[in-house]
């Protein structure tokens, strides 16, 4: 054997993995790496549900004691010591920072994000507290395809699609429904259906949906009866519809307003903000225990038709399903708001069922049961909480089994993501962000100014003047210039004071007589727009279309470093738009 094939061989067996896949076309190579990127997903979803069981099972004996009420408040203090003094992570939902790590970081989540959530949220659900499993198992398979992703050398468009595999395939696995994995991913994390991402996304649901069956069985969820559907319950799914986006704002606006307050109460520390939050959880429980926890079994009791409380009851559970959840999460706690919202829906599906009930008795014969009517509540709320009426639909039916009731999941859903859209111009998960700016969706004009900078455009090639300059030396440098704009510097400091434009010089062309009698700092521009290299590109180009300007200068610490022509950022945009589409 050559002493060339020798190494080649060397290196070969030295990084296999690596050496093997990028021999393959890139899109067997994303589907190979997807379905790692699934089964990791789904690892991690198995590995938090049953810790989660394990944990509340522990603590069940316990629940009958006076003092039970500092559980949650126990659990949700570990959880943010856990993540702000181990990991050195902020408190949050997980589902945000994979979203703005999407649009504004080319996908990159840090490593440790791949367990960080999976433990902060065991002990805040597991302890009671009012959150779901579903955003740390979005995190952690999310953090999974980046480090995957950058292991490989990817791309950051092959890195955000490895991204959205993971949420998928925890959003599949965690709920054993993987066309509700894929939508939630496609609708809520990219915001963008483009075929080389279905593929690989849907590869990866199924992926992390196999494992979970492989680990717990082929069980639906929410197993139901099966409903019959009038048109009755058409109509009164118009009602529904708007109690669920009411809902759905109202949770809104409760976790916002207390994540608010908390942020503010710097002089306390942070865990016990979230052991506060807690502390206020148990305090409800003590009334009603169906705000304790992710709510699942609460929830197939008004499936099943079997849940006892009256009307009063149900709709106080609603509320303080509401506020306990906001409690959670708002003070520091950690996980996500699917679950809970799964619990609200069903509250609020049972509280319009038994109202139309009591107020027309006459209609009960026509309404299916209200185990349906839970249903359509949990549609609706998923719809309205995240504004992605798809992810709603698809999600109940999967984890139901209630393809029979598809027309009014789909009535309630798009009518509530549709009025909370009206309501919020945001939903929960990307709110934050919208309101800074940084909701970066694929195609738009700020997802593709934000990948390019003032810096890359800057024209450089202007002939500065000084301010004492005679006309006549600038119409010689006019008349050698290829240049309109002729930046004006003080000529002892090099300070930027203004320009000139050639419309400016015309009226002294034909008048030899001013050459010498005219200086440059007499008929400069000093009321000029600048630009810092660091301004958005986003509102720099808003700038120039209000204002109907083709060029403004860049201005750095006062000195003139170039122009920027609205021709070369509209053809570097064409170039970065390009990039960002091809497949």
């Amino acid at each position: 054997m050559s002493g060339s094939s020798g190494m080649r061989w060397f290196r070969m067996w030295r990084y296999p993995a690596k050496w093997l896949i990028f021999r393959l076309d890139e899109r067997l190579l994303m589907f190979i790496v997807a379905a790692i990127v699934g089964v990791g997903a789904g690892f991690s979803s198995v590995f938090l549900n049953r810790s989660i069981e394990a944990m509340s099972e522990a603590l069940q004996h316990l629940r009958h004691f006076w003092w039970a009420i500092t559980l949650p408040a126990a659990g949700a203090a570990l959880s943010s010591l856990f993540l702000d003094k181990i990991i050195k992570e902020g408190p949050g939902h997980g589902i945000p920072e994979v979203i703005d790590s999407v649009s504004r970081h080319g996908g990159l989540l840090r490593f440790r994000s791949i367990v960080s959530r999976l433990i902060s949220s065991c002990l805040t659900i597991g302890s009671g507290g009012s959150a779901g499993p579903e955003a740390p198992v979005v995190m952690s398979g999310a953090a999974i395809g980046s480090n995957i992703a950058t292991f490989f050398s990817l791309n950051d468009r092959q890195r955000i699609t490895l991204v959205g595999c993971g949420a998928a395939a925890g959003i599949a696995s965690i709920f054993n429904a993987p066309i509700a994995g894929i939508v939630f991913s496609i609708e809520v994390i990219l915001g963008e259906w483009t075929a080389p991402n279905i593929i690989p996304i849907a590869i990866a649901a199924v992926a992390g949906t196999e494992i979970c069956r492989v680990m717990n069985g082929n069980q639906i969820v929410f197993s139901n009866p099966g409903f019959h559907v009038s048109l009755m319950d058409i109509l009164a799914c118009i009602g529904l519809a708007i109690l669920t986006a009411a809902a759905s704002v109202l949770l809104t606006r409760t976790m916002k307003s207390i994540h608010h307050t908390a942020d503010h109460a710097t002089y306390i520390p942070k865990f016990i903000r979230a052991a506060l939050g807690g502390l206020v959880v148990g305090g409800i429980a003590i009334y009603l225990p169906v705000v304790l926890g992710e709510g699942y079994q609460p929830v197939r009791t008004m499936i099943s038709d079997v849940y006892t409380p009256g009307l009063i009851l149900v709709a106080f559970a609603m509320v303080a399903k509401i506020l306990a959840t906001s409690v959670t999460l708002g003070s520091g706690g950690s996980g996500g708001v699917f679950a809970p919202s799964l619990v609200i829906g069903s509250l609020a599906g049972l509280t319009w069922h038994r109202l139309l009930v009591l107020l027309w008795p006459g209609a009960a014969p026509a309404l299916t049961s209200e185990g349906g009517f839970a249903l359509f509540g949990m549609a609706g709320m998923i719809s309205g909480i995240l504004q992605a009426p798809l992810t709603g639909i698809f999600l109940i039916v999967e984890i139901t089994g209630g393809y029979d009731v598809i027309l009014p999941l789909i009535l309630v859903s798009a009518l509530s993501a549709t009025l909370c859209h009206h309501i919020e111009h945001a939903s929960f998960y990307v709110k934050d962000l919208v309101d800074k700016g940084q909701l970066l969706r694929p195609g738009t004009d700020e997802r593709v100014l934000a990948d390019l900078s003032v810096n890359e455009l800057i024209e450089r090639d202007c002939i500065t003047v000084p301010q004492n300059m005679p006309l006549r030396e600038l119409i010689k440098i006019v008349k050698s210039s290829r240049r309109n704009y002729f930046p004006v510097e003080d000529e002892d400091t090099g300070t930027f004071l203004g320009l000139i434009h050639l419309d400016d010089v015309r009226p002294y062309l034909f008048n030899q007589g001013m050459y010498d009698a005219v200086i440059v700092g007499q008929i400069m521009n000093t009321d000029v727009k600048t630009v810092d290299p660091e301004d958005d590109l986003s509102q720099v180009l808003d700038y120039m279309d209000t204002h109907g300007l083709y060029s403004l200068p860049v201005v750095s610490e006062n000195r003139f470093a170039g122009m920027l022509s609205k021709a070369t950022l509209l053809d570097q945009y064409r170039k970065e738009l390009m990039v960002q589409t091809s497949e």
